[in-house]
């Protein structure tokens, strides 16, 4: 578990190196150059890597269980998902309604997976993802306000919707392969 901890924890301050220590960032970018970004790249890497053996490896300590038909509700809840996080990269007419696509995206994931994972391990692993992803909308706010993107063609958006489709079959795919099936 503590390989878990360790792994939501470096992911946390990888990424907010920025918003909490933006002086150390910028001597870390002025002695290392380009270089600098390498090195956040491989912790964040490190991170994901420990994670994810911190959770295979952790015990199962059921805190609750919900009913089958949660596992309908998740697989909504994780279209959205995927719907978010494309929304963060998409130029449609949608973009510019919502600051933190991915970041809301990886909210939503988390308490997805919350919802049909009830136990200790799960709750470190997508209640930090989820807590990470809270705490970086609101220290992104509290560095200055934002800058709404100019509107782009609705044919954007229906691209998003297939886009969103696509992907969503392809992560199903892919989680029943190495996990356990999405849809019970």
């Amino acid at each position: 578990m503590s390989l878990l901890i360790i792994g939501v924890i470096e992911w946390s301050l990888v990424h907010w190196i920025k918003r909490l220590a933006p002086g150390f960032r910028q001597k870390m970018s002025d002695r290392m150059g380009e270089a600098s970004k390498g090195v956040i790249a491989l912790l964040l890497v490190l991170s994901i890597v420990l994670m994810v053996l911190g959770y295979r490896a952790a015990p199962y300590i059921e805190l609750w269980q919900l009913p089958r038909w949660a596992i309908h509700l998740n697989n909504l809840a994780m279209l959205g998902a995927v719907f978010l996080f494309g929304m963060s990269s998409t130029t449609g007419r949608l973009r510019g309604r919502m600051r933190h696509p991915m970041l809301t995206a990886v909210i939503v994931w988390a308490l997805a997976h919350l919802m049909v994972n009830g136990d200790v391990a799960s709750l470190v692993l997508f209640g930090g993802m989820g807590a990470w992803a809270a705490i970086s909308i609101i220290l992104i706010n509290r560095a200055g306000p934002w800058q709404r993107p100019t509107p782009g063609p609705a044919r954007k958006d229906i691209i998003l919707v297939v886009a969103t489709v696509v992907m969503f079959i392809i992560f199903s795919a892919v989680h029943a392969m190495i996990g356990p099936s999405p849809f019970g």
